[in-house]
């Protein structure tokens, strides 16, 4: 599992290579399940403004991260794994029910003493999830898709997340207050599009 230290950015991090070193796309989402682990255990552990703005980190990274599997991974899941669509529907009825308990958090004030009863149940429905992926999906994608194959994936993933706003929009003063601005959305239509073109044009 990968090491998140207080602060870092998952979404900027994750998966990054050694110069000249073609990415894997099992291996970057994966690594970025393990930035996931560990962004749950940070909000756990921290209180007050430490704990609002990992809760924001999360939140981005959990977007960013579903978004780009959505436009990348699964079409070609569908395409090339024995059963496919099934497995593809599984998967996203597994996004749907987190994304329904993510809905749930957000606004709340990570003080209030229900968030962490929540966000324990939206940890399990993700990990419960990313299991499923690597088992479904992940093993899979690297018996039948060639290493150029994986290398585009990657690159459309990076585009998602290239997306991702690093800090709070100008004059909001927390994480909390800029979530609650609606960003998350955006965020999630901008990795959608980015991915696209991507994939559209093979960069």
């Amino acid at each position: 599992m990968t090491q998140t230290e207080p602060g870092q950015d998952p979404v900027r991090d994750s998966g990054r290579t050694s110069a000249g070193a073609e990415e894997d796309v099992v291996a970057l989402l994966m690594r970025q399940h393990g930035d996931i682990r560990n962004l749950f255990d940070e909000v756990e552990r921290s209180e007050g403004d430490a704990r609002r703005d990992a809760f924001h980190r999360l939140v981005r990274l959990l977007a960013v991260h579903e978004t780009a599997e959505e436009e990348t991974v699964h079409p070609y899941a569908r395409r090339a794994v024995a059963g496919g669509e099934g497995v593809v529907a599984d998967r996203l009825e597994e996004e749907r029910r987190a994304k329904e308990t993510l809905a749930r958090l957000d606004g709340m004030d990570t003080d209030d003493p229900a968030f962490l009863p929540g966000l324990l149940q939206l940890r399990t429905a993700v990990m419960e999830h990313a299991r499923a992926e690597e088992r479904y999906e992940f093993t899979h994608l690297r018996r039948t898709a060639d290493p150029g194959r994986l290398a585009a994936l990657a690159r459309a993933v990076r585009a998602a997340e290239a997306t991702a706003p690093t800090r709070p929009h100008p004059g909001v003063e927390s994480a909390a207050a800029n979530l609650a601005a609606g960003p998350v959305a955006a965020v999630v239509d901008r990795a959608r599009d980015a991915a696209r073109r991507a994939m559209d044009t093979g960069s």
